[in-house]
């Protein structure tokens, strides 16, 4: 009988100390109330209590939380209509007042998340909804954050996932992609060809500068020729010219000759001229090159006997 009672009590000691130990896993925070009223927060590890006075209240997740917002239709304020749903980040860096500020925690934040959704985008129009999802999740995560800072909570994000016009709103803005992408190809192909016009005639005009250089060079070099051999014609004029007045018969049959040649030539060179006449006289032809021959020997002469006389002067200029 006595063995009995003795084990009664060890067993009851053990549910005492056991009821005293409280182990909190890593990233909670658990709550100790004392007869209903919470009077200090228990962090991870082992922690002591009053048995049968303290007991455990709530029990807090410390760590990062991912909340889903519900899909809603919110109104834009164009009269538009879009299905939108988010997602909320949180995390709970006052235990106690995360306990006893709000009953049901996620359930507020949820809310809260819907009701602010709806009044962020309802303040603004389609176009902006579609394009500023950055500047929504930055209003979103202000107005949220602010009213959960009472409860003990953080607010880290907020994000848009998901918005979704109407079928015949979608239909209607591909529609308006599609024109605003078949004008800029319109505009872009406009350009091009206008841009090859411009490079088409910059390259003519630079060919008609290039040919008018040309011509402007090759006329001022025939202009040239033409110049040097009018020099020389009229220097070898001069020099039969000379030679004529001196009394040279010669050179008087030389410049005969060239002309009859010349004259000749011309003849044979006409385009209506199928038939060339030689004439049988060819006596003048060979006096005019037996002229050229001799007035050639006699300027040899001429130039050998200026050659051999002697410094002191010209033939017939002694004494």
């Amino acid at each position: 009988m006595g063995e009995i009672v003795v084990g009664i009590f060890v067993l009851l000691a053990l549910l005492v100390i056991w009821s005293a130990i409280k182990v909190v896993p890593q990233g909670q925070e658990w709550t100790v109330e004392r007869f209903g009223r919470f009077t200090r927060a228990i962090r991870p590890g082992i922690t002591f209590v009053t048995p049968f006075v303290d007991a455990v209240g709530r029990k807090i997740t410390m760590m990062e939380q991912v909340m889903d917002i519900p899909r809603q239709a919110v109104i834009t304020r164009d009269n538009a209509s879009v299905q939108v749903d988010a997602v909320v980040f949180t995390q709970v860096f006052d235990s106690p007042r995360a306990s006893y500020e709000v009953e049901n925690l996620s359930l507020a934040i949820t809310n809260l998340a819907l009701t602010n959704i709806r009044t962020v985008i309802g303040a603004l129009d389609l176009d902006e909804v579609l394009s500023k999802r950055d500047d929504i999740n930055a209003r979103l995560l202000g107005v949220i954050d602010a009213a959960t800072q009472p409860w003990g909570v953080k607010v880290t994000r907020i994000e848009i996932k998901d918005l979704t016009p109407p079928a015949d709103l979608t239909a209607a803005m591909g529609r308006q992609m599609k024109a605003e992408r078949e004008r800029r190809a319109l505009i872009l192909e406009a350009e091009g060809e206008r841009q090859s016009a411009v490079l088409r005639a910059e390259g003519a005009k630079q060919a008609a500068i290039l040919e008018a250089e040309g011509k402007r060079e090759a006329a001022w070099r025939e202009a040239e020729a033409r110049e040097r051999l009018a020099q020389a014609e009229a220097e070898a004029t001069r020099a039969v010219s000379a030679a004529v007045g001196e009394g040279n018969v010669h050179a008087l049959n030389y410049f005969i000759g060239m002309k009859y040649v010349e004259a000749f030539a011309k003849l044979a060179e006409s385009p209506q001229q199928r038939t060339v006449i030689v004439p049988t006289d060819l006596a003048g032809i060979a006096g005019a090159i037996e002229g050229v021959r001799a007035l050639t020997e006699h300027s040899l002469r001429a130039v050998r006997a200026d050659a051999e006389m002697p410094p002191g002067g010209k033939k017939g200029s002694g004494a």
